[in-house]
């Protein structure tokens, strides 16, 4: 009569081979991609699970990169973004390269320096239907496009909305020597002979970057796949 085989049993954690780098269930990892040649896989620790042998894998939630959904990547897409998806997944422990952060939206706004193995997750992606949650995201700017934490924008001191640079007729340099921002709407009647999108100064800052704070929320876009050409117009 044949043994029945032990069965599978869960490990607390794994220290990845090489390293003194721990991981345990909820940790973000880097995996070794099929391909040498391409960025690791970033994936969210489930559980690890060791069988009779003690060969241990690990279940895994994948991170998609925007240009790995559906959508393909957009210009709103922070280069260090990342999908929550809804794809799990085992793998062999071995596989596991180090690890890294995937820091909420917020929380990756107010980052002093964002370092190779930060990353930021706003959305959850449903890699079968290419659905996002939330579905909607806040726009900003007289293009009305969402805010992409990497780029330089500026606050309109009178109706606090932020704008980016290009879109007001400036160069980055020129946005970051501001003390005060105006948009054109805001412009007071005596100022209308002066030139469209004047900056007048004062002590108040009016020029802001991805680590000092996100914009507030105005009005919102539909994200989803088929909307993807009207967005980018």
């Amino acid at each position: 009569m044949a043994k029945t085989k032990p069965g599978k049993k869960d490990v607390d954690s794994y220290t990845i081979k090489g390293t003194n780098k721990i991981v345990r269930p909820g940790d973000c990892v880097l995996l070794r991609p099929a391909d040498s040649g391409n960025a690791p896989y970033v994936a969210r620790v489930e559980k690890l699970e060791a069988d009779h042998r003690n060969n241990v894998k690990v279940k895994v939630r994948w991170y998609y990169r925007p240009e790995e959904s559906l959508g393909g990547r957009r210009p709103f897409h922070g280069v260090k973004e990342l999908f929550l998806s809804d794809h799990y997944d085992f793998q062999s422990v071995h596989t596991i390269e180090g690890k890294c952060v995937v820091h909420s939206f917020k929380n990756y706004t107010k980052l002093e320096n964002v370092g190779t193995e930060d990353y930021f997750c706003r959305f959850e992606y449903k890699a079968a239907t290419g659905g996002f949650t939330p579905d909607r995201v806040a726009v900003y700017c007289k293009c009305e496009m969402p805010y992409n934490p990497d780029d330089l924008m500026v606050q309109c001191e009178a109706c606090k909305d932020w704008f980016h640079p290009a879109c007001m007729g400036m160069t980055i340099e020129d946005a970051k020597k501001l003390e005060q921002f105006l948009c054109s709407e805001c412009t007071s009647d005596d100022d209308a002979k002066e030139p469209l999108n004047s900056f007048p100064v004062s002590s108040s800052a009016g020029a802001k970057s991805r680590s000092d704070h996100h914009p507030p929320f105005r009005s919102s876009v539909d994200f989803s796949p088929d909307t993807s050409d009207e967005e980018e117009e």
